[in-house]
Parts: structure tokens; sequence; C-alpha cells
């Protein structure tokens, strides 16, 4: 599925998409108090895991719905999601998950939460069984102090 021309209204450009990502990351590894999850206590998140995905361009319906289903099971586990992202335009096989935590041991413990929860391991066997899911890579970041929310200059007019 590969979109051309310029986007309308109603389409976000490939750079737009990146920067709404980009802008999400940057929320959270700032620690603002209103993304503070009950696992947090209202400390600031720290770090962000972002998930690539290359999926299989022709199941695309599937991986959304699995995307869907993480958005029940994340919180309850004590991730904070961000959000599941689908290819819009450009790529038609890379799709991205970024899910916040104050800290890798809050990760490691929702990890385990994870393991044991029945609806994310039918979610995992879902995923196996359809081959949806090409490859998949975990990356962690977190936010360099004084680069965020920076607005752009404007020459005066």
């Amino acid at each position: 599925m590969r979109i051309t021309g310029h986007p309308t209204k109603k389409q976000v450009s490939r750079r737009g998409a990146i920067g709404g990502i980009a802008a999400a990351v940057a929320v959270l590894a700032m620690g603002d108090k209103a993304f503070a999850t009950p696992d947090t206590k209202g400390l600031p998140v720290r770090i962000l895991c972002v998930i690539r995905y290359q999926i299989d361009p022709f199941q695309r319906d599937a991986f959304k719905q699995y995307a869907e289903n993480w958005g029940r099971i994340i919180p309850r586990c004590g991730g904070h999601l961000v959000g599941y992202f689908l290819p819009y335009e450009g790529t038609n096989d890379i799709a991205w998950g970024l899910i916040a935590f104050d800290s890798l041991a809050s990760y490691e413990a929702y990890r385990t939460r994870l393991k044991s929860d029945p609806e994310g391991r039918e979610n995992f066997a879902a995923a196996q069984a359809k081959r949806f899911i090409l490859r998949e890579e975990r990356n962690f970041v977190e936010l360099v102090e004084g680069t965020f929310n920076i607005p752009p200059v404007h020459p005066p007019t």
C-alpha cells in the first residue's frame, strides 16, 4: 500500500507521523505528571521502549487487531501505552509500538506480569500462529535534557 503525491488534509506525511511519535516520546521522557501511572506514583516516566515491527503488509488488519488487544493488556500489566502506529505513507511493512516506564526495574516487573497474563499469552500466540510479524526490534531510549519542546524560531515578518 503506497500513497503517492502530496498529503491531503486528512493524510499525514511521513515527516508528520515521525514528528508526532517523537513528540509523544519526548513528552513521556520529560516526565509530565499527567502521564504518570499508578506504578510510577507520580514519578516522571524515564524510559521508553520503542518496538519496531516488520509486518506482512498483506496482513495489516491482523496486526491492527494485535495492537488493539495490547491497548487493554499493557496498561493492566503496568506499562504506559503511548500507542501503536501502522504504516500510512511510504514503507508499507514497518509498524511501531511505544511503551513508557519509570525505570528498567518497572519494565522487568511489567514483563513478569505480562508473561502470566492469559490475554497477553493469547495475543502472542495468535501473532505466532498467523505469522504477520516478520521481525521485531526493541530499543530503550531516554530524553536528552535541554532538547525537549523547543519551538521553531520564526524570523519577523
